[in-house]
């Protein structure tokens, strides 16, 4: 099992910030290009206990990968929890936490995820997955500076 938390601090209100989270849609805007990620089924909707979504992201060489995922905990404005389903991992869980502060939010990530690979997978996320899923997230971070202005990153572990 791996785990990575981040935190980010943004210029907005909590308001603000739950609405664009809370829309899959808006996923794609924060993903690095070059994954080529696209949402295949439940984008419509605000994130809510229960939204199974369906997307297709190419992680690696380009090589596409369905995933779905649900979120089995959402409390409006304070977090929500995605789950893997299917995809590439092994496990996939991932916390969204939204807390006002200092004028503005502070959204924390808390991700654990393990491999397949048995007793490879060490290997797999020292060489690949590890640093690959550290990068998305700091293109994420970059990108919600272009899109809300100043932003502070409070930490990548």
């Amino acid at each position: 099992m791996y785990r990575l938390q981040t935190a980010v601090w943004l210029p907005l209100s909590l308001e603000e910030a739950w609405d664009f989270f809370s829309s899959p849609a808006n996923l794609s805007k924060i993903t690095p290009p070059e994954m080529r990620f696209e949402i295949l089924e439940g984008a419509g909707q605000k994130t809510y206990a229960g939204q199974i979504i369906r997307y297709k992201v190419r992680p690696l060489l380009g090589i596409a990968i369905g995933w779905t995922t649900e979120i089995t905990h959402c409390v409006d404005q304070q977090y929500f929890v995605d789950e893997q389903r299917f995809g590439p991992y092994k496990f996939w869980h991932h916390q969204h936490h939204f807390v006002e502060q200092d004028g503005g939010v502070l959204m924390t990530d808390d991700l654990h995820y393990a491999l397949y690979g048995g007793p490879f997978a060490g290997l797999i996320n020292a060489l690949v997955v590890g640093s690959r899923v550290k990068e998305i997230f700091s293109y994420r971070e970059g990108r919600l500076k272009e899109l809300f202005g100043k932003t502070a990153v409070k930490g990548l572990r």
